[in-house]
């Protein structure tokens, strides 16, 4: 397996910068049965889109299969930002020790990844990565594919690898999903990867989608727990 260096940090294996900040973490945090979800203040639904990336917006996460009680990880939208000379909007999880920011751009005509930064690691997707469909698009047995160059710098900017990304989406079916953040209406989508520089992300994984909600699975398997926002069925 290749690995990269970045500044003074120790070689770490590609595959451990994306799933392993929310997967080897949580792993070694102790389970405490505090507060839940920590967001308190509620953003009326009409001004949520489709794909939620208004700012201020929170969800709050835990492992498949952890007790509610454990501490959660929290994913807020921090509004416009400048990522690659382009205006996207940043969403950033914290929680357990975690720090990674996503750069995303919205809108109807879909979502699309530029890249996404945690403490020393820059990973830039060249063209942006599409992960979701024009809101119009969605059906069951719809499929979209693309391929991205990846580029992974650390804070020096300097590259210290590149590489290719191939990744396929399939939508398998839309049902009524009981979760610890209530009932939704959920699109079943399954998401392959694959890459050449070690297996950044989870090969093949199976993520929910709801409207005006967002993400109720994500791909590195966190289950919504709470939101700060209505919105969605």
């Amino acid at each position: 397996m290749r690995h990269v260096t970045l500044g003074n940090m120790r070689p770490t294996p590609f595959f451990a910068l994306v799933p392993a900040l929310l997967l080897g973490l949580s792993a070694c945090t102790p389970k405490t049965s505090g507060p839940g979800p920590t967001v308190q203040t509620s953003t009326p639904v009409s001004t949520v889109s489709f794909y939620p990336s208004q700012a201020g917006l929170a969800w709050s996460y835990l492992l498949e299969g952890e007790p509610t009680s454990a501490v959660p990880y929290v994913l807020r939208t921090l509004g416009p930002s400048i990522y690659a000379g382009q205006t996207v909007q940043a969403l950033q999880l914290t929680g357990r020790g975690a720090d990674q920011t996503w750069y995303r751009t919205f809108s109807t005509d879909g979502v699309k990844l530029l890249g996404l930064r945690k403490p020393g690691v820059n990973v830039r997707l060249d063209p942006p990565w599409l992960e979701y469909p024009a809101e119009s698009a969605w059906k069951v047995g719809l499929t979209w594919q693309g391929v991205s160059n990846i580029a992974i710098s650390g804070d020096d900017g300097k590259v210290q690898a590149q590489g290719t990304l191939n990744y396929s989406y399939t939508i398998q079916e839309k049902r009524q999903q009981d979760t610890p953040a209530g009932k939704f209406e959920v699109w079943v989508v399954t998401r392959q990867v694959s890459d050449t520089v070690g297996g950044l992300f989870p090969a093949t994984q199976q993520l929910w989608f709801t409207p005006y909600v967002g993400e109720v699975r994500t791909p590195e398997g966190l289950l919504l727990v709470g939101r700060n926002f209505k919105g969605g069925r």
